[in-house]
């Protein structure tokens, strides 16, 4: 019985043995870096600069819904990380009655231009509203610009030290 045992264990022993070294012989696939040979700027950390155009605020008919769209534009020397903000509506009286958030997902790089929508519930009570912007690795500086041109350069890309 004990002779059995044995040689049952080192049956099982033998071929453990024998697939680990036959499984060692397979080659892994060649691994290529994703960003090979491709310029990478890490998102700002801090305060991020920002234009921003009089946002505009209309209500959805049948909808109960109010629709803030805000164009940004990226002034800063590096991309901004998940740039949101935070809609907030108050009454006659200075309460709160309604509130959104809009953001911009990914990356928002340097110079361009995006529309950020902030849909809030409609509050018959809406009187006023503020904006607080804010990004994924700090604050934003904001600045508001009349109109915002595709074709031109942020105007931090001028205090960019020469090389």
């Amino acid at each position: 019985m004990i002779r059995a045992r044995l040689v049952v264990a080192a049956t099982l022993l033998s071929t453990a043995v024998g697939a680990g070294a036959a499984l060692a012989q397979v080659q892994a696939p060649e691994m290529h870096p994703i960003l090979a040979g491709k310029k990478f700027t890490p998102p700002i950390k801090g305060e991020a600069l920002v234009e921003y155009m009089q946002p505009t605020t209309k209500a959805q008919p049948g909808k109960n819904i109010v629709t803030t769209s805000i164009k940004v534009r990226n002034a800063s020397l590096a991309p901004i990380a998940r740039l949101q903000v935070a809609e907030t509506w108050y009454d006659k009286g200075g309460a709160i009655v309604a509130g959104g958030r809009g953001s911009v997902n990914g990356l928002l790089q340097p110079g361009e231009i995006q529309t950020i929508t902030i849909e809030t519930p409609y509050n018959p009570k809406m009187s006023s509203n503020n904006w607080n912007f804010t990004h994924a690795n700090g604050t934003v500086k904001l600045a508001k610009v009349k109109a915002l041109d595709e074709k031109a350069a942020p105007p931090a890309a001028s205090e960019a030290p020469a090389k």
